[in-house]
């Protein structure tokens, strides 16, 4: 999974950050950002339901396909 804010719809509403504060934070303006480092989501059951709960929707996830091993 790869999970994105746009900066540009969110409004700081900070439900990402309460409800996944191990994925989401907020910057110095208020606006949501991805923790650096986890912005594959992985192990976090709750990041979907903070995509979920945004007002705007401005959080993406996008499932991702696993890495063929390389020969």
């Amino acid at each position: 999974m790869l999970i994105s804010i746009d900066p540009d719809i969110c409004i700081g509403a900070g439900q990402c950050a309460l409800i996944s504060p191990d994925v989401f934070t907020q910057d110095d303006d208020g606006i949501g950002t991805v923790l650096p480092g986890r912005e594959d989501g992985a192990g976090r059951t709750l990041v979907r339901e903070a995509a979920r709960a945004c007002p705007v929707r401005a959080i993406t996830l996008r499932e991702t396909q696993p890495q063929a091993p390389d020969r």
